[in-house]
C-alpha cells in the first residue's frame, strides 16, 4: 500500500510539473510609448487572466527612451517589443536582429491633419504652405507620396520642426498642417480644445497600407514556445473587447485608473476596429509591397525578403 501511495503521489507530481513550469514562464514587453489605449488587448488579457491561462506572467514596461526599444529588445533586455512596421525595415537595413512575430494594430494610424474650418480642403491646397512635423524619415517620405498623389511637389511646401507639439502648433497657426498625428488621438485632442480637425489618410493617398504597431522579438527568440501562447492570449482579448467594448474599457481603466478621461476613452473606442483579430497572421503581400515602397523612397537599400524580418508562428 505504501509503495502504491508513493507511486501515485509521484505520478501526480509528475503530471503537474509542466503546469508548474508554465506558471513560472515570464515575458517582458517593452512598449513603444507610455501605456495608452493602443495597448488594450495586452492590458485586457492580463485583467481577464488570459495570460495566466497560457502559463505566462507578462510585464508591460513603458520605455524611458522610446527610440531605444529596438536595441533593448535585440540585445535581450526585453523579450518582446512593441514597434512600428515602417521602422522595422529601417532596423533590418541597419543590421538590428529583430523579427516581427505578430500584429497589434493592423491599419495605419498616421495622418496629415488640418483644421476643418481652415483654407486647406485638399492636399492640393498645401502648395506654398507650412507643414509641422516631429520625426523625419518615414513620415517625410509618406508626406511626399501623399502630396504627389495630388500633383503637389514636396519642394513647394515648407517643413517646420514642431517637436512633439503637433496639435498646438496647428491650432496656434504656426503651421497650416501637421504630419505624424495619430487619427485615434490627435483629432479628439483638438476637439476637446475646441477645434475640429480634418485628416488625410496615407493609405488613401498613394502610400501602401501597413501595420502601425507590431510585436517584435530578437531573431534567436523567434522560435520560443512562449510567443504563440502570448499571441493566443492577446487574440482572445482583442475578440473580447470587440464583442464587449464597454466591459473592455472598464477593465482597461481598472488597470490604469489615471487614464480614465474623455481623451483616452474616445481613443479606446476609436481604436477597437483597428486591433488585429488574428495577431499571428502574416500578410506577406502587404510586407512585400511596403518593402518595395521603402526601397523606392531610398529609405533602405533594397526591399528585404519577408522571411528576413517577419515570421508567422503556428
Amino acid at each position: 500500500m505504501k509503495r502504491f501511495l508513493a507511486a501515485t503521489t509521484l505520478a501526480l507530481i509528475t503530471s503537474l510539473m509542466p503546469l508548474a513550469a508554465h506558471a513560472e514562464d515570464k515575458l517582458s514587453v517593452l512598449l513603444e510609448w507610455f501605456v495608452n489605449p493602443d495597448h488594450a488587448p495586452m492590458v485586457v488579457a492580463k485583467e481577464l487572466g488570459y495570460f495566466k491561462a497560457e502559463g505566462l506572467e507578462v510585464e508591460l514596461i513603458p520605455p524611458a527612451d522610446p527610440s531605444a526599444v529596438p536595441r533593448l529588445v535585440s540585445t535581450g533586455q526585453a523579450d518582446i517589443g512593441i514597434h512600428y512596421q515602417p521602422n522595422l525595415y529601417l532596423d533590418h537595413a541597419a543590421g538590428v536582429p529583430l523579427k516581427r512575430f505578430g500584429t497589434l494594430v493592423e491599419t495605419p494610424l498616421n495622418t496629415v491633419t488640418v483644421l476643418a474650418d481652415g483654407p486647406i480642403k485638399s492636399l492640393k491646397d498645401l502648395a506654398g504652405k507650412k507643414i509641422g512635423f516631429s520625426v523625419t524619415g518615414f513620415e517625410t517620405v509618406m508626406l511626399q507620396r501623399m502630396l504627389a498623389s495630388e500633383g503637389v511637389s514636396a519642394d513647394k511646401t515648407e517643413l517646420v520642426n514642431v517637436n512633439f507639439s503637433l496639435s498646438p502648433s496647428l491650432i496656434g497657426g504656426q503651421v497650416d498642417a501637421t504630419v505624424g498625428g495619430f487619427r485615434n488621438f490627435e483629432l479628439t485632442q483638438m476637439r476637446l480644445e475646441g477645434h475640429i480637425g480634418k485628416a488625410f489618410y496615407p493609405e488613401e493617398q498613394g502610400v501602401p497600407a501597413y501595420d502601425e504597431l507590431i510585436y517584435v522579438t530578437r531573431t534567436d527568440l523567434a522560435g520560443d514556445s512562449r510567443l504563440p501562447r502570448f499571441l493566443k492570449a492577446v487574440e482572445e482579448a482583442a475578440i473580447f473587447i470587440t464583442n464587449h467594448p464597454q466591459q473592455g474599457w472598464e477593465l482597461f481603466i481598472k488597470a490604469y485608473p489615471n487614464l480614465d478621461d474623455e481623451l483616452n476613452k474616445t481613443a479606446f473606442f476609436d481604436t477597437l476596429p483597428r486591433f488585429a483579430k488574428r495577431p499571428a497572421a502574416l500578410d506577406r503581400g502587404r510586407y512585400e509591397r511596403f518593402g518595395q515602397f521603402m526601397a523606392e523612397a531610398k529609405l533602405i537599400p533594397e526591399a528585404p525578403k519577408v522571411e528576413d524580418l517577419a515570421v508567422e508562428l503556428k
